[in-house]
């Protein structure tokens, strides 16, 4: 048993047998975590037999650390994700308006995952309520640390939040009512200028062909424009391995030279509307954190639902993979639920660690499963002919298709 590292040029080194933490995960987290486990496991034995294997090491989060140690998200879990570099999580609880913060958006912060990524692709036979699903395949690269999302607000009737609007009437002539709550949306230069330089890199890796900036600058010109602005200059670092639709039109008639990837922007509203009507133009999405929630999810609606929407929060020295949907508690135990989110983003996970062989089987296998017909409930009632299967029968029969 070895540990993954990160050298110092920022590569990883993976052992053949590296330990990787795992977080069950709150409400159906335990289902669909055995599920995926048990698909990753039997996929990297099925791509190398006894030449690689992961060892898993529970960290534990959430309910499950509350009721053991009183801590929602102990010091060891955070010792434990921190030294081992790479691990994967269920879905785990965030009240709503009381209670503990989301522990998902402080693990994003605490170990600065700045870029959510998400990617979002049709597979064949699932349920879409668009005509041509097949057209969706893009990858949305979400900044994960600022934007409304920093968690910096004040509640209403506060003597704090009577302090702020009392300054930002005073010092500011902002008017705002003295019985507001207000939270502050922060956008920095460092953190949209990496967010797009991933963006971009994964593009020239993957040979894709576009990455357009999603923001909604017209109106937020400092922050969200800021965003789109900050982009830019990222993109320019790159030279001729890109272009800008501007220099397109002017040099080329509108048509990018194969080679180089094309830099883009939209307003985020239109963009809902481009990805529904035009969802072939679009490749890479880059954007500001609640821009890209709404566009990933709104996407994955098209091909299936979050059921079958994996992601994953990358740093510079850390990475989580996870189920993009929530705990949905009451389903818990009832072995019910569908594990493909978390299912595909172990994929995406051994794809990062470069395990590129297992990943590519998980892909195909769950892909041949529900050509198949054989779906979990969420699946099988819009399926016609379908045969529903239990969420350990699907994470069965995915593995006996690698």
């Amino acid at each position: 048993m070895d540990r993954i590292t990160i050298s110092a040029d920022g590569s990883l080194k993976v052992p053949d047998n590296p330990v990787i933490p795992y977080i069950e995960g709150d409400g159906v987290g335990p289902d669909i975590w055995a599920a995926a486990r048990f698909v990753i496991d039997a996929a990297v034995t099925k791509a190398y037999g006894r030449q690689r294997r992961i060892d898993w090491l529970e960290a534990l989060a959430g309910e499950k650390a509350f009721e053991r140690s009183g801590q929602w998200l102990p010091e060891e879990t955070l010792e434990i994700l921190r030294r081992h570099v790479v691990a994967i999580k269920g879905p785990l609880t965030t009240p709503i308006g009381e209670g503990i913060r989301s522990l998902n958006v402080a693990l994003r912060q605490i170990f600065d995952l700045y870029a959510c990524i998400r990617p979002v692709k049709y597979i064949p036979g699932v349920p879409s309520p668009v005509k041509a699903p097949e057209k969706v395949d893009m990858v949305v690269f979400r900044e994960n640390t600022e934007d409304v999302y920093a968690g910096i607000e004040w509640a209403a009737g506060e003597d704090n939040t009577r302090k702020l609007i009392s300054f930002l009437s005073s010092e500011m002539d902002v008017r705002i009512s003295e019985n507001a709550a207000v939270g502050l949306k922060i956008a920095t230069e460092k953190g949209s200028k990496r967010l797009v330089r991933r963006a971009i890199r994964y593009a020239l890796e993957k040979g894709r062909k576009s990455v357009t900036l999603v923001h909604k600058g017209n109106i937020m010109k400092f922050t969200e424009g800021g965003f789109r602005n900050w982009g830019y200059e990222a993109a320019a670092e790159f030279g001729d391995t890109v272009i800008t639709e501007t220099e397109c039109t002017e040099k080329y008639g509108g048509l990018a030279p194969d080679e180089r990837v094309l830099i883009k922007d939209r307003i985020a509203d239109a963009m809902f509307q481009q990805i529904l009507l035009r969802p072939a133009e679009y490749d890479i999405l880059a954007t500001p954190n609640l821009n890209g929630d709404y566009l990933s999810d709104a996407l994955a609606a098209q091909v299936g639902g979050l059921g079958l929407a994996p992601g994953a929060n990358i740093g510079d020295d850390c990475a989580i993979f996870e189920a993009t949907h929530g705990t949905a508690p009451k389903y818990a135990g009832q072995d019910k639920v569908n594990p493909g989110s978390l299912i595909l983003s172990g994929a995406l996970m051994l794809e990062y660690i470069g395990w590129d062989e297992a990943a590519g089987q998980i892909r195909s296998a769950l892909a041949k499963t529900i050509a198949e017909g054989r779906v979990t409930y969420d699946l099988a009632r819009q399926v016609e002919g379908a045969k529903e299967l239990s969420c350990s029968g699907f994470g069965r029969a995915v593995a006996e298709n690698l």
